[in-house]
């Protein structure tokens, strides 16, 4: 699959203008995508994924993916999807399920949905099963009563993180089919946070806990 100048492939104010070198001397690297070597690549991708195609970038992401997932269920804004897909993107997440709803638009996830796993699964169960197949520890990220502070817990490594609906959070059957909840300690005078942020929390403090079980994780330095 090879990127076109409207995927972002033009070059702008931000990315890497066009090989500066006439055709016959570009990169033989099957990585590298003639189009973007020809036109430049703004897209929003770190600098060593430059001129690649996507589907180098997939392969190269999947390769380097730590061993947790990520699910969001019933969320109602699609840019809190996105902002979740970017984040889980960012962190080295695996996958990412969105369980209940099937159409989101994908703007807020600012194209990193094509270069992780995102499906779609119909309910709770389904995710349940998801996880006791691939051998991992579902748990619920909520404030709800019996759920424990994040900051103090012990994390699995292999986990699937899942967030509940903005207002209510996780359904009676989502959280019934975890093997724990965590919860975000807040100081402040709001119930809840932005289930976007919420969810970059948890991710990180996953993430941290990958390292703190010896497994590999990337190296890039974030962006905003």
């Amino acid at each position: 699959m090879t990127s076109s100048p409207r995927d972002g492939a033009a070059t702008g104010p931000v990315g890497a203008p066009p090989w500066p070198s006439a055709p016959d001397q570009w990169p033989d690297d099957p990585r590298y995508d003639p189009e973007l070597l020809a036109l430049g690549d703004a897209r929003n991708v770190e600098d060593r994924y430059r001129y690649w195609t996507v589907d180098a970038i997939r392969a190269d992401v999947a390769s380097r993916a730590l061993p947790f997932e990520v699910a969001v269920e019933n969320l109602g804004h699609d840019f809190n999807i996105g902002s979740i897909v970017r984040t889980a993107n960012a962190l080295g997440a695996r996958s990412v399920h969105i369980v209940g709803r099937r159409r989101w638009n994908r703007r807020g996830a600012m194209v990193t949905d094509r270069y992780i796993d995102v499906d779609h699964l119909p309910d709770a169960r389904a995710l349940a099963d998801h996880c006791r197949a691939r051998g991992l520890v579902l748990v619920g990220v909520d404030n709800i009563d019996g759920s424990v502070p994040l900051e103090g817990a012990r994390l699995p490594a292999r986990a699937c993180l899942v967030f509940g609906e903005e207002s209510n959070g996780l359904s009676e059957q989502m959280v019934d089919v975890c093997e724990r909840v965590v919860a975000i300690t807040q100081r402040g005078s709001t119930r809840s946070m932005n289930v976007g942020h919420a969810a970059a929390i948890a991710m990180w403090a996953q993430a941290g806990a990958c390292a703190g079980a010896g497994l590999p994780s990337s190296s890039g330095t974030g962006r905003m």
